[in-house]
């Protein structure tokens, strides 16, 4: 798990490592720290959060052995399983 906080000290240097990160495919993933959700790097709702919040998985397992859930509106069906799962 990567925080977005860490990957740099100013705006540019942050998004200059995501990129490299993106294309070396090191992250597929992002998810929301305070609300233990994540999902696909192009979610609507995941653009919408705070930097401060946002962490970075390599893959599902990473992101669900960290005690995150999947997103209802990018990935619905792995939510809807995580879902019966709980009842």
């Amino acid at each position: 798990m990567l925080l977005h906080s860490e990957l740099g000290g100013t705006r540019y240097e942050r998004a200059k490592c995501l990129w490299k990160l993106t294309v070396d495919g090191k992250i597929k993933y992002a998810g929301n720290k305070a609300l233990k959700i994540y999902g696909s790097l192009q979610c609507k709702s995941g653009r919408r959060m705070k930097m401060t919040n946002r962490v970075f998985f390599a893959d599902q397992e990473e992101a669900r052995n960290a005690g995150y859930r999947p997103c209802g509106h990018c990935m619905k069906k792995d939510y809807q399983q995580w879902k019966l799962l709980q009842r």
